[in-house]
């Protein structure tokens, strides 16, 4: 079981949500995916081994999806 998992908030460029959920699927410690309405366009939830495995999967991998703006993480705390 994952030690970390965190609530990721996406804003992507206008028109490439349905891209960046595509391009998020089957991801390494993706949970789940969803566009949503609002000031961010995709909620994603990830779990990891550690912090440091956390970071990495956002900064290598979230942000190098074309559309993806930027992001903000939420860590659960339980």
């Amino acid at each position: 079981m994952a030690e970390t998992r965190a609530y990721v908030l996406v804003e992507t460029t206008v028109g490439h949500g349905p891209g960046v959920v595509a391009a998020l699927r089957g991801m390494r410690g993706l949970i789940s995916v969803d566009r949503v309405s609002g000031p961010y366009d995709v909620i994603i939830v990830l779990e990891a081994q550690s912090l440091p495995e956390l970071a990495e999967l956002v900064s290598e991998q979230v942000h190098a999806i074309s559309g993806v703006v930027r992001t903000v993480t939420c860590l659960a705390m339980s």
